[in-house]
């Protein structure tokens, strides 16, 4: 599996565009740092945009379960063609922009003897999207990241697994090898064939959000303001003249920065604070500070809610209606161990590497029971992450969801209220009682397909959040932003993470549209062609650092911060 970094010495990745009137620069507030905020936050900040974004975490990107990068969309049999065809670009995108975060790996999926589904179904959508990736190729081949086209998938009956078990690899490298390893774990007397094999990797979400965070921090114009907490949002009546006062520390020395910005038609003022009970310098690099529990405010040109599960609530405030749905989703982190494995040391990232290449672990693929979504039988997920651990979601209402877990919005309310008790397990943590029951359920669930599964262990840790979904449809997977030239304002509501950038695109064409910035060619080539500015100083080892760094933080197990197959550069 040949698969290559979509970075660029090209000489566009070192522009660093400015804004189109250096005296008067576009400043724009991003309320929410999620996959989509920090990536329109991203994008913006390489147009020269003084951008803000807002978190109220201490690291951005520490939501919902994501694990997978839906380059095809096949994990969901129930969504159109078109959007299995929207969600293979996008995440081709986002990987582009991300190539740290990812682990290169397929995904077997099968399909049980008692489930309706036949895995020929499958075919005629899986052909389709190898000729969409052969024509991005074709287009541009720096998008041939997933491996050679006519390798995007592969089925496997029963004889051609029962011949590639016959030899055993440890570190596999071919699909063939991944498929096999798979098959010598799963019980095959219980699947119906062929098994289908397809190229969508893992996406981790410790090194996705370190990607963003070194990706922001690279950028001067870009605001990042951690362990804050959005209070109110007002209209400003009329031009203003702002002076906004932070604080900036680096790796050499804290200095003050008090920048004074005449704005010619500031839109909205964000008032926020920074929570008192959080150490804002959460990362590495420089932050901007505020004193906790101290109320401030900043007016800005234009206003981008990307507040995930919560967008409603700032839709409250700007008084924009708007149909949605929330669903409590969780999934669970579990420990399958084996003999002679090594072990991370939580503060060396380099034994970190060196655990991953020589754990004498089997690793696996990605494994994708299917069954009908809500019933006892629902989809099992098993991912794999280095040294034995593995994230399962089970789609059934004992596992990853939950019989009053999906509301929706009502006639006066933008905001979807979620039972409190899953806002207790969001914003203060789950009852170890509940967390260890259901993830005991999920590893039953997971060894009905897997035997040997059955003695793996919980680890007292799981993935959950609230997920957004725009309309009144529950299957939705596809969906990016919402725009409202007139009030100044766009909401993002991206069901999966790889609508971000689709997202970003959308909102800056529709800034250019209102004038608020002028068309820069030469950026927007460097957009097409992924030639991000952060790539190009930026490390694996660096994006190792800070993932592992996050891991901690949020009391998950050093490993999951690491990749066993990472792009190769």
């Amino acid at each position: 599996m040949q698969n290559h970094i979509g970075a660029s010495h090209d000489p566009l990745a070192s522009i660093s565009p400015t804004a189109p009137s250096a005296s008067i620069p576009l400043k724009v507030g991003i309320i929410g740092g999620g996959v989509a905020g920090s990536t329109i936050a991203i994008r913006l900040a390489a147009l020269g945009v003084q951008t803000y974004l807002f978190e109220t975490k201490a690291s951005l990107i520490d939501g919902p379960p994501m694990c997978h990068l839906h380059a095809g969309g096949n994990l969901y049999r129930e969504i159109p063609d078109a959007d299995c065809v929207a969600l293979l670009k996008q995440s081709i995108d986002m990987l582009r922009m991300y190539p740290h975060s990812i682990d290169v790996r397929p995904t077997v999926i099968a399909i049980p003897k008692r489930d309706d589904g036949n895995p020929n179904d499958l075919l005629s959508r899986l052909q389709l999207l190898t000729a969409e990736y052969q024509a991005m190729i074709t287009a541009d081949p720096a998008n041939k990241v997933l491996g050679e086209p006519e390798e995007y998938y592969r089925l496997y009956d029963r004889q051609r697994l029962e011949q590639l078990m016959a030899s055993e690899t440890l570190t596999p490298k071919s699909m063939d090898q991944w498929v096999a390893a798979a098959a010598r774990q799963l019980d095959l007397n219980k699947l119906k064939f062929p098994i289908v094999a397809v190229n969508e990797y893992g996406w981790n979400i410790f090194r996705l959000a370190a990607s963003a965070q070194t990706a922001l921090n690279y950028y001067p114009n870009a605001h990042l303001l951690l362990n804050t907490q959005v209070v109110d949002v007002t209209e400003v009546a009329s031009t203003a003249q702002v002076q906004v006062a932070h604080n900036r520390s680096d790796q050499d020395e804290p200095k003050t920065a008090v920048d004074e910005i005449t704005h010619r038609n500031a839109r909205w003022e964000i008032h926020y604070h920074t929570l008192e009970h959080c150490d804002q310098h959460s990362s590495d690099h420089p932050l901007d500070n505020t004193e906790p529990n101290q109320q401030h405010s900043i007016q800005v040109d234009y206003l981008i809610n990307a507040c995930g599960f919560r967008t409603g609530i700032i839709d409250n405030m700007l008084g924009v209606p708007a149909q949605r749905m929330v669903e409590f989703k969780a999934s669970y982190v579990t420990h399958w161990p084996q003999p002679n494995t090594d072990t991370y040391e939580s503060d060396a990232v380099d034994n970190l590497a060196h655990c991953i290449g020589s754990s004498s672990h089997t690793h696996l693929p990605e494994i994708i029971i299917h069954g009908k979504r809500g019933t006892p039988h629902g989809m099992v997920q098993l991912t794999p992450y280095p040294e034995g651990y593995y994230q399962i979601h089970s789609m059934n209402k004992a596992v990853t969801l939950f019989n009053d877990g999906l509301v929706a919005t009502t006639d006066n309310d933008a905001q979807p209220e979620l039972e409190p008790k899953y806002l207790d397990f969001i914003d203060e943590g789950w009852n170890p009682n509940t967390l260890h029951e259901r993830s005991q359920r999920a590893i039953d669930q997971v060894s009905e397909f897997v035997p040997q599964f059955a003695t793996a262990k919980p680890t007292e840790n799981a993935l959950y959040g609230g997920q957004q979904i725009p309309g009144d449809n529950d299957t939705l997977r596809v969906a990016d932003v919402s725009l409202y030239p007139e009030l100044a304002y766009a909401r993002a509501e991206n069901v999966k993470a790889s609508s971000a950038l689709e997202a970003s695109d959308d909102i800056v064409a529709q800034l250019i549209a209102q004038g608020l910035i002028q068309p820069q060619p030469e950026c927007e080539l460097a957009r097409q062609q992924h030639h991000w500015s952060y790539l190009a100083p930026t490390q694996k080892q660096d994006i190792d650092r800070l993932a592992l760094k996050f891991a901690k933080m949020r009391a998950f197990p050093p490993a999951m911060s690491g990749v066993v197959t990472p792009l190769s550069p």
